[in-house]
């Protein structure tokens, strides 16, 4: 069984935002998402982010928050780095309000910057250009309850040698209003980097591995049941390190 190793964690949640090397915990409550400014993610000025949709902030935010973790957000020279982000609900508050916009005028009112943001891999490209990402990048739905679809498959990526990184997260917004209820999950998005190589610094949390068959996933050889007893044993190592 091969195990990748985890160096790097980054979340944006109703309980705040922040890196794992930073302190503080992830945790997804059922409270609002901060609003996000240019300053809050980059020290840098960055004019893409301002333009962005809610969505995609939060989902670039995850990613950055997560590379910095690792060690991996400065770059001189682009990377084979992919990312898998896993959504129940993807773009659609996006979607919805590229519609109303559409409807104003006989779409003579149409907003191209809402239209520029109406997939749910979009902001997978921001993330690309930002860090000079050259992997494959993905977005899936999630139909499972212990949110761990996107880091089974980038698991396999690496275990098939399609990259050597690869980062693999959640990304989502409230629920829109008409499909409030419909799922027991708090927005909100996180990020894990996976590699094979362990780096000589920071030191990886622990290594993550796929558990045969069965789809289940380990951390330092214990069983997980969701992203989240995931994320919470390997920052309750930070202090063993």
């Amino acid at each position: 069984m091969m195990a990748a190793f985890l160096t790097g964690i980054g979340w944006v949640t109703g309980a705040g935002f922040g890196t794992g090397r930073q302190g503080g915990d992830c945790s997804f409550p059922e409270l609002p998402l901060p609003s996000l400014t240019r300053k809050d993610v980059f020290p840098e000025p960055n004019q893409r982010f301002g333009r962005m949709s809610d969505y995609a902030k939060l989902g670039l935010a995850a990613t950055a928050f997560a590379l910095r973790d690792a060690g991996l957000e400065a770059w001189s020279e682009k990377r084979p780095i992919g990312v898998v982000a896993s959504t129940r609900f993807g773009c659609l508050a996006t979607d919805l309000d590229y519609h109303g916009t559409v409807q104003l005028q006989g779409g003579g009112l149409a907003s191209p910057n809402l239209f520029a943001y109406t997939l749910a891999n979009c902001f997978l490209g921001d993330a690309a250009i930002q860090f000079g990402l050259t992997g494959s990048s993905v977005a899936i739905n999630e139909s499972g309850e212990d949110r761990l679809g996107a880091l089974r498959l980038a698991l396999e990526a690496l275990l098939m040698g399609e990259a050597d990184t690869m980062l693999a997260g959640v990304c989502d917004l409230p629920a829109p209003r008409r499909y409030a209820g419909e799922t027991g999950q708090a927005p909100g998005a996180a990020f894990l980097v996976l590699t094979l190589a362990a780096p000589a610094a920071p030191a990886p949390y622990g290594s993550v591995a796929l558990a045969g068959g069965d789809g289940g996933v380990l951390f330092n050889g214990s069983p997980q049941v969701g992203l989240q007893q995931l994320i919470d044993s390997a920052l309750a190592g930070r202090t063993a390190r």
